[in-house]
């Protein structure tokens, strides 16, 4: 797939104060790239300036061989761009309102109709489409922002938390689509929901004080968890000690924690020392000891975790 998005030595300063450092990375079409990072990290003010709402202090964002500061109108044309908020006119609706994008997009007559419908239809705004957007949910504004973001097909989507105030089942919808449209597109999106992450991103960037900390696909980061290939295991009728003292053993094994455990059940995590497969080891144990095995899977890793450890240094350098 070809290299959509190019973003080299991105800088930005508000005063003394810098709130994003000399960011590079490229996007390519079929990539959903999630962007993470703590409160105040610098993700909010990247998108502005990818978006060319703001203009960087120094760097270059170029979309589709286009310079988003020379040739803005040629960028932004193939840009869609849900911002924080998603701001839209509170008096109109959502007929209206996407009917006046759609417009501003350069289409008329039946294929402007044909575009506002099919976004309506796309992004399931059909019950509120008559009501003013004042009068809507913030997870049915949320939509509205999400469909002027998309009525023109553009190849490049850049999102700012695109299910923040949406409901679990909205959420699988937006999830869904996002996944669909990732197929033809680049898509770049802000979130602060990991689950979010490993749900819909084929690659992470992690950002802190304005800097990229790391940058690799959800497989990649949560393989940085102390808690990649561990093993969890619940056994019924034998003791904490026992089954510690066995599985301590194994090779491979780091440690050894106890985790609640209730009616007789002994439940415990089996951590890998570098990261390695544990659960043959841990097998072979259960079924020569002839343990009673309520329990055993594998975790892929804990991405909260890896966010934590990775972000938490840099907080502190303030």
């Amino acid at each position: 797939m070809s290299t959509v998005v190019e973003i080299k030595q991105l800088r930005k300063l508000f005063g003394p104060i810098v709130a994003v450092d000399q960011v590079s990375f490229t996007v390519r079409q079929g990539e959903v790239l999630g962007f993470l990072g703590p409160n105040g990290a610098g993700k909010s003010t990247t998108m502005k300036m990818i978006t060319g709402f703001l203009t960087p202090t120094s760097g270059t964002v170029v979309i589709n061989g286009y310079d988003i500061q020379d040739q803005p109108l040629e960028a932004k044309r193939l840009l869609g761009y849900l911002p924080e908020g998603a701001p839209a006119y509170q008096d109109m609706t959502p007929l209206s309102f996407l009917t006046f994008i759609g417009e501003m997009r350069g289409f008329r007559g039946a294929e402007l109709e044909r575009r506002v419908w099919n976004t309506i239809h796309t992004v399931n705004l059909e019950s509120v489409v008559y009501q003013p957007i004042e009068t809507l949910s913030k997870g049915f504004k949320r939509r509205v922002g999400l469909a002027q973001a998309i009525i023109h097909d553009p190849p490049v989507l850049v999102m700012d938390e695109p299910t923040d105030g949406l409901d679990p089942n909205q959420k699988h919808e937006v999830r869904t689509l996002i996944k669909t449209m990732a197929q033809t597109k680049a898509i770049i999106l802000s979130t602060h929901i990991l689950e979010e992450v490993q749900a819909v991103c084929t690659r992470a960037i992690i950002i802190a004080k304005g800097k990229i900390i790391t940058d690799g696909s959800p497989e990649e980061l949560e393989a940085r968890s102390p808690y990649h290939n561990a093993v969890t295991l619940k056994v019924k009728g034998i003791s904490l000690a026992e089954v510690q003292k066995e599985l301590e053993s194994l090779p491979g094994v780091k440690g050894v924690e106890a985790l609640n455990g209730q009616d007789g059940l002994t439940t415990v995590r089996v951590l890998s020392l570098k990261g390695q497969s544990l659960v043959g080891e841990v097998n072979r144990c259960v079924r020569e000891r002839r343990w009673d095995v309520v329990e055993l899977y594998v975790e892929r890793g804990h991405l909260d975790e890896v966010f934590r450890a990775l972000t938490a240094p840099a907080q502190q350098r303030t």
